[in-house]
């Protein structure tokens, strides 16, 4: 039994051992193996790339001069079987700082040795060739333990003793030099050849400038032809413009008028129509209800009327039947008063004017009573007179004229009355 082994492309899988003590190794680089249980070993080694920065610092060169160098090499397990077996047996097992550590000091040791054998300027002005060196120097010996060198640079080059910097100050003010002679020569060249290029500019700038004024009069002439040509057609243009205009407004306002028209007719079906849905309206909501209620009064005057007919009616027949018995009863009365009157009449006629004057004797009180109403309601009666028989005068006086009045008012003489005429008599007057 065993189980199935897989391994990215970034690593490589080794098989080793197996069945009958076999020394048989598989190497796999993404892909799968299959291991048996308890005979078989599974072991890993990346294939990634490996950043070294390899440093010699003061390191003497070919001229004695001590620098310091700085580089970086990229680095990686080799993938062909052979060489990956060599990468196996060295560093399987091991971890990638280990790994590192072993190719570090190599290129170290190889850089520290072709540093002697350059000089500084060698080394400082040619850094790819001298990196090539260093990579071709170091390629065989870390190609025998199955690592292959990807890359490798001069990082930095400097020293503590300023040689670098002096010899850059040297070269610096070399080139400063070449360059200040070379500037002042194209200097005075370029003022010889300025003045040349003046003077050719002048004779081309006349002849331009001669051309130009030509060029410009005979544009100027064109532009008048043209300005003219152009304000004719504009002219023109406007002109018909204008009359296209004219004839399109007027047949908008033909457009406008016919669509007044139009509304306007819609407006008044419009208007008619709201006329009629108002008169229906009205019809609904103030004719009917008002002929209803017109009838409702009508008929509740016809109940009225008749109702006050027949009432009128009834109480006429009240009134009727009232007076028929009313009829009756003076007529009873009527008949009794002038059965009485005509006994009263027999007995005066038999009595005479004994019985008349009975009769007025009756009736003075009455007349009396009749008279004297109005003196009832008075509380206290004063005459004034300077004479104290004077009252006495006026009683006498209202006697003597009673008989007179009487016999206006009925007839009867009462002078004629023998006691009546004692009362009036002179001697009796003077008595009282």
């Amino acid at each position: 039994m065993g189980n199935c082994h897989t391994v990215g492309p970034n690593e490589a899988l080794v098989v080793s051992g197996g069945c009958c003590g076999s020394d048989e190794k598989t190497y796999v680089v993404g892909g799968w193996a299959w291991a048996w249980w308890l005979i078989s070993d599974i072991q890993r080694i990346t294939l990634e790339i490996m950043t070294l920065q390899p440093k010699c610092e003061d390191v003497e060169t070919a001229e004695g001069v001590a620098i310091t160098v700085t580089g970086v090499a990229q680095v990686k397990v080799m993938t062909d079987n052979e060489l990956l077996g060599y990468a196996c047996e060295q560093f399987l097992g091991k971890s990638v700082v280990e790994i590192k550590s072993v190719i570090l000091q190599t290129l170290e040791g190889h850089l520290r040795s072709i540093l002697g054998t350059l000089t500084v300027e060698q080394i400082y002005q040619d850094r790819d060739k001298f990196a090539t060196l260093v990579r071709e120097v170091a390629a065989p010996d870390v190609g025998r333990m199955g690592i292959e060198i990807l890359s490798f640079t001069i990082k930095d080059v400097y020293d503590k003793v300023e040689y670098l910097s002096s010899l850059g100050k040297t070269q610096t003010a070399a080139v400063q030099r070449d360059a200040d002679i070379g500037v002042a020569e194209a200097e005075r060249d370029a003022g010889i050849r300025e003045a040349e290029c003046k003077r050719e500019m002048m004779d081309v700038k006349f002849q331009a400038d001669t051309k130009m004024a030509d060029s410009k009069r005979e544009l100027e002439m064109q532009k008048a032809a043209f300005n003219q040509e152009v304000n004719t057609k504009k002219a023109e243009a406007q002109l018909a413009y204008e009359l296209q205009a004219a004839k399109e407004q007027q047949k908008i306002r033909l457009e406008e008028i016919e669509i007044e028209v139009v509304q306007r007719k819609k407006q008044i079906t419009i208007e008619e129509k709201e006329i009629d849905r108002t008169d229906k309206e009205l019809i609904a909501t103030v004719k009917r209800p008002a002929e209803a209620e017109a009838y409702k009064m009508q008929q509740l005057a016809e109940g009225h009327k008749v109702k006050k007919v027949l009432t009128a009616q009834a109480e006429a027949e009240k009134i009727r039947c009232i007076g028929e018995a009313e009829a009756g009863s003076i007529e009873a009365v009527g008949k009794a008063e002038a059965e009485k009157m005509r006994l009263k009449a027999e007995a005066y006629q038999q009595y005479g004017e004994a019985a008349q004057t009975a009769l007025v004797l009756e009736a003075l009180p009455k007349i009396a009573g009749k008279v004297a109403a109005p003196l009832a309601r008075t509380n206290e009666i004063v005459i004034l007179s300077g004479e104290g028989s004077r009252v006495t005068g006026e009683v006498t006086r209202l006697l003597a004229e009673l008989p007179v009045s009487v016999n206006a008012l009925t007839g009867v003489d009462l002078t004629k009355i023998p006691l009546l005429q004692k009362m009036i008599s002179p001697q009796c007057q003077t008595a009282i």
